[in-house]
């Protein structure tokens, strides 16, 4: 099937409730070496990302601050996001390139000041990012992390989406994430750790604005960021970065420099 005679984007799909009518015949597969993958949503009206959301990673900042009674929030650019195997672009303002494994939620319904109770249905899937990150470029100003957060291919996300009727709403509470560099593991933790729930995090940023179909929320890392090592340890040209999701599929991506 040509998927785009069903809608010409994820996007479109979702938008449109046509997710039920994409399907794949197996005698017109094409060889998943022969693709190039994109972000699942290429063109979504907004990126939120939920900074320091899992409990050990307050704690590692080692700044005696209490646990947060509201989330952190900030926004990404579609552009600063590239997609499955393709590199991370490190750029020659900062050799600070880190990474940042996140489980990603997908709004499949519009809503506002949604309930914590409704949040599930508003949820068309789940993918993955590496919310990579410039780390001096994040500490320019006292209360700014734009910067360091949105060179362009600096992160990724993908490889896919998969829909939400594959999870159940307890999954999403008690669900593994892992990242590996070069095949070492860096972080790892679940979703229970998280302070602010995915429920929660719909519930809050909906009730300052509409989420819309195709909008992103990647809903924070665990503990295990390179900076957090001493000394650091940030990525580099050839370094290899997984970040797997269970029931969601491994995100890998190489790093090079970027060519000026």
């Amino acid at each position: 099937m040509d998927l785009q005679s069903v809608a010409p984007s994820l996007k479109a799909a979702i938008e449109n409730g046509l997710l039920a009518d994409i399907s794949v015949d197996t005698e017109e597969a094409i060889a998943f070496d022969s693709v190039t993958l994109l972000p699942p949503v290429t063109a979504p009206e907004k990126i939120f990302c939920i900074g320091v959301n899992y409990a050990n990673r307050n704690a590692e900042y080692k700044d005696g601050s209490a646990a947060p009674t509201k989330p952190s929030v900030f926004i990404r650019f579609p552009d600063s996001l590239t997609g499955h195997n393709q590199p991370l672009i490190r750029p020659p303002e900062s050799h600070q390139l880190d990474y940042e494994g996140e489980i990603v939620v997908v709004i499949g319904k519009a809503g506002r000041r949604i309930s914590r109770e409704n949040a599930f249905e508003h949820i068309a899937g789940l993918t993955i990012m590496n919310e990579g990150t410039l780390r001096d470029w994040v500490r320019h100003a006292k209360f700014n992390v734009t910067q360091g957060k949105n060179f362009v291919h600096s992160g990724s996300m993908g490889p896919w989406m998969v829909s939400a009727d594959e999870f159940s709403s307890a999954a999403l509470e008690d669900m593994h994430i892992s990242t590996r560099v070069n095949g070492e593991l860096r972080q790892h933790d679940t979703s229970a750790s998280m302070m602010f729930p995915i429920t929660f995090i719909i519930e809050y940023l909906s009730t300052f604005c509409e989420l819309k179909p195709g909008d992103i929320i990647a809903t924070g890392t665990p503990n295990g960021a390179g900076a957090r090592f001493d000394p650091p340890i940030y990525l580099k040209p050839g370094d290899i970065v997984e970040v797997e999701v269970e029931g969601v599929g491994v995100l890998s991506n190489g790093v090079e420099d970027e060519q000026v």
